[in-house]
């Protein structure tokens, strides 16, 4: 018990100690002067490829590369990881939520840092398909988020059906890394002919995925231990949440990389709890699993998707209301709604001159700037966040708890 305490304040104290030395050492700002000009300038070099490529413009590859960019988005894995926790695979689906949060992360806090921007549109024709895309073009460009996440999650999704399964061999173990091989190259090209991203920035997502990827296959099952048995995990959890909110790097120029951390953030914390709470009664290696166990049958599974379903919406819908009434009700007892913790103000350099002259960014993202401009210089800590993140956290203890419950019960029955 000491042990678990001692290492666990060890790690949350270093992070508060980066936290305080990186702000009074302006380290965001140092990497950004060297990082964002040499970017910047391989972004410009890389729009003629980017045109050439876009030249060979057909309405069905607009429709395949848009949908493989919604497969691969942050909204289809939010609805893609239930699923695995009601197929019985409880080690993968808790494994690839906590990955996803940390590539989510890790992503986001390269493209505020770097802050470099996406290609030109125009002269790039951008593709935005559905209104997530049109989100994600507000962000900056490096890396890649979709050819990141696309590396870890297949890679490690891959690794996990080769090592839980009898089928392997030569050929098996092939074919499946021909499949993820495939896949990356889809969508890292996709994003280039969409317009979303520069090579440079493809070339980022893959090299940092491939890092990430490995990091994590050496480090999985140890996370794996902690988070099922344990000690203190669900207090712990919850002020790493609360310290990587301080820790993620102010961007220079407001972006939505933060939102979309900060409710990945709650979805893993939410998942750490729920496990902790339900593992020995239902997430232990002992139960069945859909396609392994033979008395896990498909209309059972079915069963479970037509429950777990509507009660995720009815959850989702409850959240989001009590969101909104609580953000109001601070408004009218007039209780303070932010901390500003103040950084040093931006100085013009350079290189951001230089960027500006040869980067136009697209009216969508200027009107976001605008509209959040208030905010800068100064980072701000919305009180509101704090209550996102616990909706966010909340929202998958339906899938663990309430959904898992609820089906074993009428299995039961």
């Amino acid at each position: 018990m000491e042990g678990a305490a001692m290492w666990q304040g060890t790690a949350l104290a270093g992070i508060l100690l980066w936290i305080v030395s990186a702000s009074y050492f302006d380290v965001t700002r140092k990497l950004r002067s060297l990082l964002q000009p040499w970017v910047t300038h391989h972004v410009v070099m890389g729009t003629p490829i980017i045109l050439r490529i876009q030249s060979y413009r057909l309405g069905l590859l607009d429709a395949l590369f848009s949908g493989l960019s919604c497969v691969v988005s942050v909204p289809f894995y939010t609805g893609f990881l239930p699923l695995l926790f009601w197929s019985g695979h409880g080690k993968l689906a808790r494994q690839m939520t906590l990955l996803m949060a940390f590539c989510d992360y890790i992503g986001n806090c390269i493209k505020d840092v770097t802050s470099a921007p996406r290609p030109a549109s125009p002269p790039v024709r951008r593709v935005t398909a559905t209104k997530d895309e049109e989100e994600n073009s507000l962000e900056y460009g490096l890396p890649s988020s979709h050819t990141l996440n696309t590396v870890c999650l297949s890679g490690y999704l891959l690794h996990y059906v080769l090592t839980h399964t009898e089928n392997q061999g030569a050929f098996i173990n092939f074919l499946g890394v021909a499949l993820a091989c495939l896949l990356v190259g889809l969508i890292g090209f996709g994003r280039i002919y969409l317009g979303m991203h520069s090579v440079i920035d493809v070339y980022g997502g893959l090299l940092i995925g491939l890092g990430v990827l490995a990091f994590w296959l050496a480090v999985a099952e140890c996370i794996d231990s902690f988070v099922v048995s344990g000690q203190n995990v669900t207090s712990f959890w919850a002020a790493l949440s609360f310290l990587l909110l301080f820790a993620y790097p102010t961007p220079e120029l407001p972006t939505p990389s933060f939102e979309y951390h900060t409710a990945f953030n709650g979805v893993a914390l939410g998942i750490v709890a729920g496990i902790q709470q339900t593992y020995h009664q239902f997430h232990h290696d002992s139960v069945p699993r859909f396609f392994i166990s033979p008395d896990f049958t498909i209309p059972g599974f079915v069963g479970r998707i037509l429950v777990g379903i509507p009660t995720i919406l009815i959850v989702k819908f409850c959240l989001a209301w009590s969101v909104n009434h609580l953000s109001n009700l601070s408004k009218r007892v007039h209780v303070p709604t932010s901390i500003t913790v103040i950084y040093p103000e931006r100085k013009s350099t350079g290189s951001n001159k230089k960027a500006t002259k040869t980067i136009v960014h697209s009216e969508s993202f200027k009107n976001y700037i605008q509209h959040h401009e208030e905010k800068f210089p100064s980072h701000i800590f919305d009180i509101v966040i704090i209550i996102k993140v616990s909706q966010s956290a909340s929202l998958p203890l339906s899938w663990i708890e309430f959904d898992i419950w609820m089906l074993f019960e009428l299995s039961n029955a």
